[in-house]
């Protein structure tokens, strides 16, 4: 059986971009590492051990093919990342309360509800509740 193991986003900054996942996201540090001149490895995961194998790298997003592929999603307003939610009116609710800007709050689409935030490191990032 494959399963996927670790996927990553490309961020401005990923001290910022790990501030943002764990504090106002709620996401837990898996890993973070110092690797040296300034590189940081860091990975995050769902809380409480929702999802035990599978991590998040926040990846440094510079370099010629990360910066034109972030660049192209954010033009166009997609999402790097889908992350699901039991409760989308909750988590909008409260993250809103927490300053964080959604370019597009919840809404039909498809089988799901969602809503696409920004990351504050240069992403977007849906929020998706399957309909019941």
């Amino acid at each position: 059986m494959i399963k996927v193991a670790m996927t990553s986003v490309y961020v401005d900054d990923v001290a910022k971009a790990h501030a943002f996942y764990t504090d106002v996201l709620g996401f837990e540090t898996r890993m973070y590492r110092d690797l040296g001149d300034g590189t940081l490895f860091v990975t995050v995961g769902a809380p409480e051990g929702a999802q035990p194998d599978l991590q998040l790298l926040l990846e440094p997003g510079h370099g010629p093919i990360a910066e034109s592929y972030r660049k192209a999603l954010r033009v166009a307003g997609l999402p790097c990342i889908v992350f699901s939610v039991d409760d989308i009116a909750a988590e909008y609710e409260r993250l809103s309360g927490l300053g964080v800007e959604f370019p597009r709050s919840p809404r039909e689409q498809g089988p799901v509800i969602a809503a696409v935030l920004d990351d504050t490191v240069g992403n977007y990032v849906q929020l998706a509740q399957e309909k019941k």
